[in-house]
This record gives C-alpha cells, sequence and structure tokens, in this order.
C-alpha cells in the first residue's frame, strides 16, 4: 500500500424505501469497513428516502451521532428507483473520485469497499462489481436450494463485463458525469434503470470489470419463497433486459434478434415442461420460468414494460 498516493473520495449511495431496520444494519455495517491494501479513503455516505413521509430519517438521524463517515440524508418525492439513485448521485458526484450502490436491504462484508477499491486500481476500471449472496430470512425449501433459484452468477476478479447491477457496484464519477440522468427515469417503477446505465457505459467503451471479493449478502424475505415471486421475478428480467437493449440499440435487426430469443426460450420451457414432472416441483419452476423470461423478452420488443414496483410504491 502506498502512503504517497492521494486519498481516494467515495460516496456510497443508497436508496431507500420504508426499510429502517435494514437499512440501520446496513449503515453500521459500512463503519466496520477495514482497509489493508489501499489507503482509508474519504467517504460520503448518502441516503435518499423515497418515501414522502421520510421513514428514514429517524434512522439516519441517530445513525449520524456516532457514524465513522459523513451521513447525509435527503429525500426524493418522485416514485421510482431511478429518481432515488439519480438524488444520491446528484449529491457527491462534485466531491467524490468513484461512487458506490448498494441496496437498503444489503450487508457488505467488512473488506467489501477495500476490495472494490483494490480491484479498480489494478484494473484502471471505469466500474466494478461485485457478487450479491442470498441471505435468507428462513430455511428455503429444498427444491429451492436444488435448483439454485436465488444464486447468480461469479467470475474471477478481473473478469471484463458486458453489464452490471447496481446493488454492489463501483462508478468512477467522470463516467456517470457523462451520462444523463444517469439513471433513465422510463425505468423508475420497473427496474432495470442500472441496467440500461450499465449497457450505455459498456457500448460507450467504459471498462466494466468483476471483483469476486467484495461481497454484500441480501436479505431474502419469506415472501420471496414462492413460485409466483420466482415466475414474476423471471418475467420482469426479461422484459426489462429487452426493453434495455432496444433503447441502447435501436433498430430493426436487434428487434428482431431479441424476439427470436424470446421466442426460443419459451419454446425452450414448454418443452422441457414435457419432461419436467420427472424433476418434480424444481424440473417445473425451471422449465415455467424460461417460458417467462421468454414472454418478458417478447412483451419488451412489443413495448410493453412490466412496472412492478408501481404496486409496491403505491403509485
Amino acid at each position: 500500500m502506498s502512503t504517497s498516493s492521494p486519498v481516494v473520495r467515495v460516496g456510497i449511495c443508497i436508496a431507500t424505501y420504508r426499510r429502517p431496520r435494514m437499512l440501520a444494519t446496513l449503515l453500521k455495517a459500512l463503519d466496520r469497513q477495514t482497509f489493508q491494501k489501499v489507503r482509508t479513503p474519504r467517504v460520503t455516505v448518502v441516503v435518499i428516502d423515497n418515501d414522502v413521509a421520510e421513514s428514514a430519517r429517524t434512522t439516519v438521524e441517530r445513525a449520524a451521532d456516532h457514524a465513522r463517515w459523513t451521513l447525509c440524508y435527503g429525500v426524493e418525492p418522485r416514485r421510482g428507483i431511478s429518481y432515488a439513485r439519480n438524488r444520491g448521485v446528484m449529491a457527491v458526484a462534485r466531491q467524490c473520485d468513484f461512487v458506490v450502490f448498494v441496496d437498503d436491504d444489503e450487508l457488505p462484508r467488512r473488506n467489501w469497499l477495500e476490495k472494490l477499491l483494490f480491484v479498480q486500481a489494478r484494473e484502471n476500471a471505469d466500474v466494478v462489481a461485485g457478487p450479491v449472496l442470498a441471505r435468507f430470512d428462513e430455511l428455503p425449501p429444498a427444491w429451492m436450494e436444488r435448483g439454485r433459484f436465488f444464486v447468480r452468477p461469479r467470475y474471477r476478479t478481473g473478469h471484463p463485463l458486458s453489464v452490471a447491477g447496481a446493488g454492489n457496484v463501483l462508478v468512477r464519477t467522470d463516467v456517470l458525469a457523462e451520462q444523463s440522468g444517469p439513471f433513465a427515469p422510463q425505468f423508475a417503477l420497473s427496474g432495470a434503470e442500472d441496467t440500461h446505465l450499465f449497457m450505455r457505459l459498456q457500448r460507450l467503451g467504459a471498462r466494466m470489470v468483476w471483483a469476486d471479493e467484495a461481497v454484500v449478502d441480501e436479505r431474502v424475505p419469506k415472501t420471496r419463497l414462492n413460485v409466483k415471486w420466482l415466475l414474476q421475478r423471471a418475467y420482469r428480467g426479461g422484459n426489462g433486459f429487452a426493453r434495455c437493449e432496444l433503447d441502447v440499440r435501436p433498430g430493426l435487426r436487434v428487434r428482431c434478434a431479441r424476439a427470436l430469443k424470446g421466442a426460443a426460450r419459451v419454446a425452450q420451457g414448454v418443452a422441457l415442461l414435457a419432461v419436467a414432472p420427472l424433476s418434480g416441483i424444481c424440473g417445473l419452476v425451471d422449465a415455467s420460468a424460461r417460458v417467462c423470461l421468454g414472454l418478458g423478452m417478447l412483451t419488451g420488443v412489443l413495448g410493453y414494460g412490466y412496472e412492478e414496483y408501481r404496486r409496491v410504491h403505491g403509485a
């Protein structure tokens, strides 16, 4: 670790909506970050409350009394994740070298921020993303674990990425400053606003890499441990990805290619449904999720946006 290099300035942006207890746990975890391979950065934590009732204010004010880092609070009255994330970026962009996004239902490991910064410096990356691991409130059914429905892809550290998510990611501030928004408002209530942003950055030549040791754990509540939620997630994922792709790369060729991929997913799922009973509920859900993913792609190609968060936010 070099002591002659300047102290890196980091802004950690947290968008929150009516999760005060989880937010309090996250803020404590940020205070416990350790640094051995990089110099301790100068950190500003910004919490943007997307609830006009300011349900997170008390939590942030209590944490600020003994916080390790500068802790700021703001309210974004417009409903939707894009608006809340954009307000956070606006708060830190001028004073920070990097913006880090983490969700209010996540818990970073103690060396999380250090690993993001270390990989960024080693790879000279514009974007560094890390794994988000499921942390269940209660033990999921055996078939759900067997099907690995909550396991996301992981890569070796330094692996190049074509897209990333905002649940665990570091972004060079000057790259964000060049983007309008930077999160697009048309995805405010549907999600995929992060997919859209990182698709744009990759298309512009941003260097995006993976940091496999920069781990956060994500709380998975009991309400998600069911078939309905898994199928909705598959549909939303396909729908959001298709809409992002067509907005970033408009044109008949891309539209037709995505439609064909969606149809292929549906056909694959339908074919697997014929033999799925041999694998029990795990096989049935896997096949059904492929169908839903494909249908989501097809409806996205047709211009339909599935705004799942409209119901959650009561909009």
